[in-house]
């Protein structure tokens, strides 16, 4: 049904991770770029990678959210959208995180978790859980953007 000749180019990956068990990850790409199929793989990956940035902000970050009545509202909710995706993207940086958490994740496991908190002149502390599962993680992103372990 198309106007035009297409070309399929396929990626076959298996992905080990740890103790888990190997398994398929087959990427797909109907293009009709006539490159060498590797060029054009990656270029479609970029795009990809665009579309991902894009899918954070609006559904992880919410961004198109704007249920305020007037426009400068509104605009106000979409730069502090902006401005936290541009922390969340520093942090993962700071991190040098290969595996690229995603911002979903990254609020799940590094902001949204109960702690005490006290304060004194010099300095603020956060008293996680014992059982927090993910305070490797969350020390590793404290330390990257700074702080101390004390």
């Amino acid at each position: 049904s198309w106007k035009c000749e297409r070309r399929v180019i396929v990626k076959a990956e298996v992905v080990i991770e740890g103790n888990r068990a190997a398994r398929d990850n087959p990427r797909f790409v109907v293009t009709t770029l006539r490159a060498e199929p590797e060029a054009d793989y990656t270029t479609y990956k970029g795009r990809g990678d665009s579309e991902t940035r894009i899918k954070e902000l609006l559904l992880d970050l919410e961004m198109d959210r704007t249920s305020c009545t007037s426009f400068l509202a509104n605009q106000l909710r979409v730069l502090f959208t902006l401005a936290a995706y541009a922390l969340y993207q520093d942090l993962r940086w700071q991190m040098r995180d290969p595996k690229r958490l995603t911002v979903a994740s990254m609020r799940l496991r590094l902001v949204k978790i109960g702690a005490r908190v006290t304060e004194s002149v010099r300095r603020i502390v956060l008293h996680l859980p014992a059982a927090h599962p993910w305070k490797d993680l969350f020390l590793r992103a404290a330390r990257a953007v700074g702080a101390s372990s004390g």
